[in-house]
């Protein structure tokens, strides 16, 4: 397989991850960053001058060598702002806990649901209430592979 290959990867449709995209480090992208945060309320007076500037590589990605994107497809996780088309950011560094939104592997098939515990059983709990948790139990083939850290949307 190729670095391209493994770059981008299209996945059969409805299984709930459409794509998996490496993190490959390579030029900072510095952007303006203003000193004045935008108010969700009433409109402020705008300032006219740039604090400093943000990289949202070095923002958002925490662990380079452990970090991959997956692009969403489904509504499983909309009640989490989850949607299908969203890009998701994967730290593969961080440790699966309780609450915690995960991408796992569950019988060969990717999903993304939250890490949920009812007593000693797992669960991966959908955020809609149109879809049934999934119960993991000790027949399944089940992987972590990742936290999401990050959902990229684009407004609706």
């Amino acid at each position: 397989m190729s670095k391209k290959d493994n770059h981008i990867r299209p996945l059969k449709k409805g299984k709930g991850i459409a794509q998996i995209m490496s993190y490959e480090e390579g030029t900072e992208l510095e952007l303006p960053m203003y000193k004045s945060e935008i108010k969700a309320g009433f409109p402020s007076p705008a300032s006219d001058y740039i604090e400093s500037t943000l990289d949202l590589n070095k923002f958002l990605i925490k662990h380079p060598a452990a970090t991959f994107f997956v692009r969403v497809e489904g509504d499983s996780m909309i009640d989490a702002g989850i949607h299908s088309g969203d890009i998701l950011i994967v730290d593969r560094a961080l440790q699966a806990e309780k609450q915690k939104i995960v991408i796992a592997a569950v019988n060969g098939e990717l999903t993304v649901k939250r890490i949920w515990y009812d007593g000693d059983k797992l669960f991966l709990q959908p955020g809609n209430i149109h879809f049934t948790p999934i119960e993991i139990t000790a027949e399944m083939d089940f992987h972590i592979w990742g936290v999401v850290t990050y959902v990229i949307h684009k407004p609706i």
